[in-house]
């Protein structure tokens, strides 16, 4: 688990996170989100001693990650995949990690061919496509075996079955029990591998919760319904309170109403329905809607194309 309690941290004049407090349970894929600039790299930063607080506290399993002796068997992280010496092979890069910490050195072979770099272990690092750094990146992660792992972008430069290899991945390392935090601005991966959000803004907490109860409280969410009889249905639905308006096809839109209630409605009512199907927010949709007022660079709207007339 990670708590972090209070945490703050200045550079000058400037506040990168102010008063951040949040847990990552353990058995679950937490995703990190936040515009850029909000302060994720700093925070994640400070919770590998990185980057000392200013004020509060952050601690992985109850301790501060600096007071862990072999830090690699307890916390597992890849912040940037390119930080590594250029002329190393992969191999040796993973075996200084590897006695440092006093993790066996047949762990080395195991993570290679565990992310599928076992054919490139005696190849220079500097040599690696982004996709194969990542990959080497999450092997040092792994090396430990660690309860804890973080990961930022893991997904950058990897192809299709990369990335959903290392999603499958996430996701089977929470099922073990272990702890995962994950930050990244891929948000159709994020839907697809987190269990719950830490959502920050301007150094601030803006939502800790499950991606289902993020997703359930969008305000564009409704029940789109087609009826036998959709007029009476929304005129019933109306007496209820509900909000329903029609769309061009005949459907009806409906808010303040379950679709468990408007089927209920509608069978006492003896009404056939045609289609009774809730339309959610993405995470994308959700989370643009969310940070709208926490997001510090904006670009312009694109400009039209302009008209080409001949001369």
């Amino acid at each position: 688990m990670i708590e972090a309690v209070g945490l703050v941290k200045r550079y000058g004049s400037v506040t990168a996170v102010e008063g951040l407090s949040f847990t990552v349970p353990s058995g679950s894929v937490t995703g990190f989100l936040g515009p850029n600039g909000s302060g994720k790299s700093t925070t994640m930063r400070m919770i590998l001693g990185l980057d000392a607080p200013s004020a509060g506290s952050v601690t992985v399993n109850g301790r501060p990650y600096a007071g862990y002796r072999r830090p690699l068997r307890e916390v597992g992280a890849m912040l940037d995949a390119k930080a590594v010496a250029g002329g190393r092979s992969a191999f040796n890069h993973l075996l200084w990690l590897a006695l440092s910490n006093g993790i066996p050195r047949s762990r080395v072979d195991e993570v290679l061919r565990q992310v599928g770099l076992a054919s490139a272990a005696g190849k220079q690092v500097g040599g690696f496509s982004l996709g194969m750094a990542q990959r080497l990146g999450i092997a040092a992660a792994l090396l430990g075996d660690p309860p804890v792992l973080m990961f930022d972008e893991p997904a950058n430069g990897l192809d299709p079955e990369g990335v959903a290899w290392i999603r499958a991945l996430l996701k089977s390392l929470a099922a073990q029990g272990r702890t995962v935090f994950l930050s990244s601005h891929l948000m159709s991966e994020m839907a697809l591998t987190a269990d719950r959000l830490v959502i920050i803004g301007r150094g601030r907490l803006i939502a800790e919760t499950s991606v289902a109860d993020f997703l359930a409280a969008g305000t564009d969410n409704y029940i789109r319904v087609r009826s036998t009889d959709a007029e009476a249905l929304a005129v019933l639905l109306a007496e209820r309170s509900a909000t329903v308006t029609s769309e061009p096809d005949g459907a009806l839109r409906v808010t303040g109403a379950t679709a468990d209630e408007i089927g209920d409605l509608a069978r006492v009512r003896g009404l056939g329905l045609l289609e009774l199907s809730p339309q959610q927010m993405s995470l994308e949709q959700r989370y643009m809607e969310l940070t709208r007022d926490a997001t510090d660079y904006q670009a312009a709207d694109p400009a039209p194309s302009p008209s080409l007339t001949a001369n």
